[in-house]
């Protein structure tokens, strides 16, 4: 087989530095909000009203449940109303010191003379 060099693009056709070649990125997909939307909107056509009228029964039907004290139900409820709550550092406070995981100590010992006064000791402390 012979290779072929292949003719250079056109200049005009090259990106110019720094500039994308896709500026807006990937799509996103939402196949499943999507499929809810199309639902929704079915239901309400066939209510006769628009697709708000379904989202709030939909409202209305988990703020019942959460009424009712299902847990669950009231956790979807907060996230979604006031946010998920941030995950909570340990350690390193006055009331909460950090903890040491591990000392890490290498010895190194003369071979010819083993005695301990010959033996140097490096540690290391890490807190998490």
């Amino acid at each position: 087989m012979s290779e072929e060099s292949k003719p250079s693009p056109p200049h005009s056709g090259q990106w110019k530095p720094g500039q994308s070649g896709n500026p807006k990125g990937r799509p996103k997909s939402r196949p499943y909000k999507d499929a809810l939307d199309r639902v929704l909107q079915a239901i309400g056509e066939a209510s006769g009203k628009d697709i708000n009228h379904a989202y709030d029964q939909i409202a209305a039907a988990h703020v019942s449940r959460c009424m009712t004290g299902d847990m669950a139900a009231i956790k979807e409820f907060a996230e979604r109303h006031d946010g998920k709550v941030p995950q909570a550092v340990i350690g390193g406070d006055e009331d909460d010191p950090a903890i040491a995981i591990s000392v890490i100590e290498r010895r190194i010992v003369n071979a010819a003379n083993p005695d301990i006064s010959s033996v140097r000791a490096s540690t290391t402390t890490e807190p998490v």
